[in-house]
């Protein structure tokens, strides 16, 4: 099978082979949240809503290892943002190739950290899926079983997720830890409790808040934050919503077992 690659084009976009230019959009975003320290004001100046805006950002932090953008708490558009260190670097190394042009073709193994941190960022976003959360992180623990591995994929300091796949697929993925990996995790997959304390044989149990909650004719989707900027979507029916009480800032139990985990090698 022919290996998905990479090319830099004149008009300084990093382009799969299916002519998508997805990495500029995410750089254009936070050059412009670096600039005005506002994702409203950041996704006006851009053209774009400013949901649009936020799903883009909690997809740069749940798909890398380090988040490139922070949130400080604030008024009714959610307070300041800020670029992280690892933000201002893809940032830096986007305006790097725009200065350098060809030149940064012939230096590209050689250049600085900066340009190094976008090309791996833009690796990573070049995934495509229906799965509403994609986390990047770290294998950390591969434990074999007679039939099954469990791998525990460490996505920050303090925040990890244990998927299952069979013994058959961990020897075909050469899984091992330190290898980078992708987990995929349906929305409609993941079960919300307001006791952040109940019992159950999930192996993921996830306490967050939330951050978000958008109502349609039948379900209800809510967003939380987990922390080390990343976040968690699940869909639960607009009853179960009702019965939670979920708003804003609550704290809830997110639960999905550890077969729900889909695992992508990098």
């Amino acid at each position: 099978m022919k290996k998905n690659t990479a090319i830099l084009k004149s008009e300084f976009s990093l382009q799969p082979s299916d002519n998508s230019s997805f990495s500029e959009k995410q750089v254009t975003l936070l050059q412009a949240i670096d600039i005005f320290g506002s994702i409203s004001a950041a996704a006006k100046n851009i053209g774009i809503s400013y949901k649009t805006a936020w799903d883009r950002v909690e997809s740069m932090n749940n798909q890398s290892d380090q988040a490139l953008v922070k949130r400080s708490a604030g008024g009714a558009k959610g307070g300041g943002t800020t670029l992280t260190e690892l933000g201002k670097n893809i940032v830096s190394g986007f305006i790097k190739i725009q200065q350098e042009h060809r030149l940064f073709l012939n230096k590209l193994n050689t250049d600085v950290s900066s340009v190094g941190d976008f090309a791996n960022f833009s690796r990573k976003n070049q995934l495509k899926s229906s799965a509403r959360n994609q986390f990047g992180g770290k294998v950390q623990k591969v434990t074999r079983g007679a039939v099954n591995t469990e791998v525990e994929l460490k996505l920050g300091d303090s925040l990890s997720i244990i998927a299952t796949i069979t013994n058959d697929s961990q020897r075909q993925l050469k899984l091992k830890k330190n290898d980078s990996a992708t987990a995929l995790i349906k929305s409609s997959w993941i079960l919300l409790s307001n006791d952040v304390s109940i019992a159950t044989s999930a192996r993921n149990n996830i306490i967050g808040q939330v951050l978000r909650l958008k109502k349609g004719e039948v379900n209800s989707e809510v967003v939380i934050d987990i922390g080390n900027e990343k976040t968690l979507c699940a869909v639960i029916t607009n009853t179960s919503a009702e019965r939670l009480g979920i708003q804003k800032n609550q704290t809830l139990l997110a639960l999905f077992k550890a077969s729900s985990v889909i695992l992508l090698i990098d």
